[in-house]
């Protein structure tokens, strides 16, 4: 058995005996995996070094085990005790524990309940929006089936109506509002209605987008090259996103003997999928949350709130064979009659796809994923991004970007130049390394070194930057 179980994992979990005095310990753990999608405690087995320690009385176990279960954990999951042996006749417990339709399931200390959930590998307390969808999760319902405190007559649709005759040719009539899952029988909006009105009353569903300058968000002269806050109805979110990627989504070609490739920085099919899926599976009840996309020059990372709605972390799946849980069924259902996304969990394939089916695809830009209980993470890597970019050249010198950095820059030194996107380059390299060469410059911008140091000249003429020390171990200082 051990063998198979060497790592703890989220349905996992070793301990080295039955604590009796402790009994919080292992019992958090039920809790976790009943409030989840099960799993299995091994007793027997060191924590740590993951060495076999026998165990002095198995069958007092079981009883002290099922008792404490059964009077502490409310309401009481269902749960097997088996022994087991380790590959060296090591008699070891394991209690399995399936996860549970009841929940909450709540460990009962002193006259406090409390739950917990599993966390990777790790078990921890849930706090209010994971316990609010525990008790949803446990009565049948989602959070976009729940009756707004928003009256239908006070809203219109015009901007779902539209789209939906655009993608499908029909129309929606009155009772599919109602079948729809957008307005209750007593004329209220559903939270799915009120995300797909005209004018979303919910603040916290909105979108963050920045194109930071480089690699990270860590600090420089220029933090950030754009940003934008939106908000509105869900498809209007998704518009808005897709549109601030498509501004800094070059498309670089070349010519073949008889043809032309090109090729996007980040194909749009696989961002269209992952900010689809980050509006359809948020977790819409983190009140102060909202979806962020970050663009940086050799990447897009896009986040949401809520993790899997399963609780297995994406990187633990196999992205072929992903199970389609849903956390917004409703939303799902709707945006799925518009052909907006698939109901069958094909969202990762298709994402994978269009990357790979991209032009001299390599294997290090494919997509990558990571999820937490309360955020997941998408990563698309730059197609076109090569380490020789260094500030990602063609970014800097897109026209429509360089408008915004020449208007911040002459804002900043009170429009006393205009500068060419030749000396904007070289300020940008500098901003990010203070003791870059000349020689340094020639060979991350690929201009000639006459070129390098007329731009720097410019820059110092005009008391944007200033050169401190002797040429060999000095460093530029930028003024502005």
């Amino acid at each position: 058995m051990i063998d198979k179980h060497r790592l703890e994992y989220t349905e996992c979990d070793f301990k080295r005996e039955v604590e009796r005095t402790k009994t919080k310990n292992w019992l958090k753990s039920v809790c976790a995996f009943a409030n989840g999608i099960g799993g299995m405690l091994v007793f027997g087995i060191d924590d740590k070094t993951r060495e076999h320690v026998p165990l002095k009385d198995i069958q007092g176990d079981i009883e002290f085990i099922t008792s404490c279960i059964k009077d502490r954990i409310s309401p009481i999951p269902d749960f097997v005790l088996v022994p087991d042996f380790t590959e060296t006749g090591g008699e070891i417990l394991i209690l399995k524990v399936r996860g549970g339709l009841n929940t909450p399931y709540y460990l009962t200390e002193g006259s406090n309940k409390i739950t917990f959930i599993r966390a990777g590998s790790s078990t921890v307390q849930a706090d209010t929006p994971i316990l609010h969808e525990l008790i949803l999760k446990g009565t049948n319902r989602t959070w976009d089936t729940l009756k707004s405190e928003y009256k239908a007559k006070d809203f219109s649709f015009t901007f779902l109506e539209s789209m939906f005759y655009n993608k499908t040719g029909g129309r929606i009539s009155e009772s599919d509002f109602y079948s729809f899952g957008l307005v209750t029988k007593d004329g209220f909006l559903t939270n799915t209605g009120a995300l797909f009105a005209d004018f979303c009353p919910f603040r916290h569903s909105r979108i963050f987008c920045t194109r930071w300058n480089g690699l990270s968000k860590a600090p420089s002269n220029i933090d950030a090259l754009d940003d934008k806050e939106y908000s509105g109805n869900i498809l209007q979110l998704l518009g808005e996103g897709e549109g601030f990627i498509k501004l800094y989504n070059q498309k670089i070609w070349y010519k073949t003997a008889n043809s032309r490739v090109e090729k996007e920085n980040f194909p749009e099919r696989a961002i269209h999928e992952i900010i689809v899926n980050a509006l359809v599976h948020r977790d819409y009840g983190v009140l102060g949350s909202e979806i962020h996309i970050d663009i940086f020059d050799d990447r897009v990372e896009i986040q949401n709130p809520g993790g899997m709605y399963d609780g297995i972390p994406v990187q633990f799946q196999n992205l072929e064979n992903v199970v389609s849980t849903r956390r917004n069924p409703v939303i799902a259902d709707i945006m799925s009659r518009m052909n907006l996304m698939e109901r069958r969990g094909s969202g990762f394939r298709k994402i994978m796809d269009a990357v790979k089916f991209a032009p001299d695809f390599k294997v290090e830009t494919l997509p990558s994923f990571h999820s937490t209980a309360y955020t997941f993470t998408a990563e698309i890597k730059n197609m076109n991004y090569t380490k020789s970019d260094v500030g990602g050249l063609n970014d800097r010198i897109n026209d429509r970007i360089n408008d915004r950095i020449n208007d911040r820059i002459n804002d900043r030194i009170n429009d006393r130049i205009k500068l060419s996107d030749t000396e904007l380059l070289i300020l940008s390299e500098i901003s990010k390394n203070t003791s870059v060469t000349i020689y340094e410059l020639v060979e991350i911008t690929g201009f000639s070194a006459p070129t390098v140091n007329r731009a720097l000249k410019v820059l110092q003429q005009n008391n944007i930057i200033a050169r401190v020390g002797a040429k060999k171990n000095g460093y530029w200082k930028i003024l502005v």
